[in-house]
């Protein structure tokens, strides 16, 4: 087998139907198709078994699978060292992070520091997924959660205030109780977050009206009367429908942290990225404090 082979074999296998591995590496589903027949042809044994959800491994795919993550994990492993060679500013760096902080905190930031380094080529990806550094799916991660994995650099770039909003020309909502006012949450696979305990726990009264996982979804939902919301600061003083609300304890803030893979520490470009992103963020959020 020839490594394009492993690379089509490993698509199949993450994403389940011919046409969700097509799009991943930008082939057609048929070249898919005659792609894997020859591939299963060649080997001597069928590796999937095709059912009504989809493509799932069979007991010959599951061994191949074994040595073909094992051969993924090398080929990147190479990429990441042949890349901390490179001693220009120069070239491309794939950054991951939240939607809501990535257009209200990344976004001037990094506007910013591609005028001072115009060869460096940033692609953000704003996803809820927690994005593999080993098998480089993202070059710069910056999430909520410290990093615990082994061959990750880690470290917290800076802690963000959280402030409760209402719609500009909306009443305060009562402290204490809440009766009568609505609230905007996180859904319920995000229940447990710190912000939605604080806003319950402190309007016990108030009654759900909204429920989105998304930060920018739930400040549009606000301004536009649904309800109070908890909301990072960077967004909600940012948004001209919103109105802060003062209370005597504020709702908790949030951690961000940032972490990149141990081989990529010399890269010239991620470094001066880091530098760059760490200054610039403890000067624009001095504001909040």
């Amino acid at each position: 087998m020839e490594w394009s082979d492993i690379r089509l074999f490993l698509a199949i296998a993450r994403e389940g139907t011919l046409g969700a591995a097509a799009r991943k590496l930008g082939l057609t589903q048929p070249t898919m198709g005659r792609r894997l027949k020859t591939l299963e042809a060649a080997v001597g044994h069928s590796l999937f078994q095709r059912t009504p959800d989809g493509f799932v491994l069979t007991d010959e795919g599951t061994v191949v699978m074994v040595h073909a993550e094992r051969m993924e994990e090398e080929a990147i492993a190479l990429q990441r060292q042949l890349a901390a060679t490179e001693n220009t500013l120069s070239g491309t760096l794939r950054i991951s992070c939240s939607d809501w902080f990535g257009v209200h905190v990344l976004a001037p930031i990094l506007a910013d520091f591609r005028r001072v380094h115009s060869h460096v080529v940033i692609e953000i990806l704003t996803d809820a997924r927690l994005l593999n550094l080993a098998r480089r799916e993202a070059d710069l991660v910056f999430r909520i959660r410290p990093f615990t994995e082994p061959e990750v650099i880690s470290r917290k770039l800076l802690h963000i205030p959280y402030g409760l909003y209402v719609a500009k020309g909306s009443d305060d909502p009562s402290p204490g109780t809440g009766a009568g006012f609505s609230m905007i949450i996180m859904d319920e696979a995000f229940g447990s977050m710190p912000d939605v305990g604080w806003l319950k726990g402190r309007f016990p009264n108030a009654t759900v009206s909204m429920r989105s996982n998304n930060r920018d979804v739930q400040a549009r939902l606000c301004a536009g009367g649904a309800g109070m919301a908890v909301l990072p600061r960077p967004l909600g003083d940012s948004m001209d429908g919103l109105k802060r609300i003062e209370v005597s304890e504020a709702p908790p803030g949030r951690d961000t942290w940032l972490g990149y893979h141990k081989d990529l520490r010399r890269l010239p470009r991620l470094r001066a990225l880091i530098q760059f992103v760490g200054e610039q963020a403890q000067l624009k959020h001095r504001q909040y404090r």
